[in-house]
């Protein structure tokens, strides 16, 4: 197996790798994850792969603090020392709501950021919060907008301004452009790319599309129950492991 090695050097970023280690995850009597070793490195892009029912979700929920885990999730920075808590921001595959409802992108993040009820009003300070939060994805004129009324590739980036407030170190992206159109698709990989460099955190990217991880990711892991193959997509597609996961895969 191709293990990752340790992240980069003198980057001030405050973190530098997330490390799990014997990571295992058990719902009854079912273990769904077990001895899950793999890192994901700050300032890149990690794609995680596998079949369904890979248990792909579970670590996310695991990552999330969602769910009791085994093993650990250790912080590290470049010496190798432990950290303290890390903020995760989590952009989901989509957003469950009414889309009749007559809540607006400002009500949404103002919500997340504030604890004044937003029907009480948003306060011109949170305003100003929330028009930061999306101007940060190229999205500051949807403010207004009604959430019904997005496009699916104007709702992603609000997810996103929304995951990035205040910004993570951490960020996991869930399946995040499944359904986006290819300017959308073009315009969010575009985004995460310019506040991955600004920001040089890491992003964990969840995915079934092999050619956006291929030209998207910088590293991959291929799951399935337990970490079966790491490094980089071309490695990890060209892998025997890779093969009896997907057999029925051509091209």
């Amino acid at each position: 197996m191709n293990r990752s090695e340790h992240g980069h050097p003198g980057t001030d970023c405050g973190l530098c790798r997330v490390e799990m280690e014997h990571l295992s995850v058990r719902a009854e009597n079912d273990l769904i994850l077990t001895d899950v070793n793999a890192h994901i490195h700050c300032g890149e892009v990690t794609a995680l792969i596998g079949p369904n029912g890979a248990g792909k979700t579970t670590l996310i929920r695991a990552l999330l603090g969602q769910v009791p885990h085994g093993g650990k999730v250790v912080h590290v920075d470049a010496q190798g020392r432990p950290m303290g808590g890390v903020r995760v921001g989590y952009v989901p595959q989509h957003l469950d709501f009414d889309r009749q409802m007559p809540t607006s992108v400002c009500d949404l993040i103002a919500a997340a950021v504030s604890r004044r009820p937003v029907w009480l009003g948003v306060t011109r300070k949170t305003r100003e919060t929330v028009l930061n939060a999306l101007k940060t994805v190229h999205a500051g004129q949807l403010i207004d907008r009604r959430l019904g009324a997005l496009s699916g590739g104007e709702m992603q980036r609000v997810l996103l301004a929304l995951a990035l407030t205040p910004v993570p170190q951490l960020l996991i992206l869930d399946e995040p452009v499944s359904g986006v159109d290819q300017n959308g698709l073009k315009m969010f990989l575009d985004t995460v790319s310019g506040v991955k460099r600004q920001y040089h955190m890491a992003v964990l990217l969840v995915s079934h599309d092999w050619d956006l991880v291929s030209r998207f990711a910088d590293r991959a892991i291929l799951l399935d129950r337990t970490v079966l193959e790491a490094g980089r997509p071309e490695e990890v597609f060209a892998s025997e492991a890779f093969e009896r996961a997907f057999p029925l895969r051509r091209g």
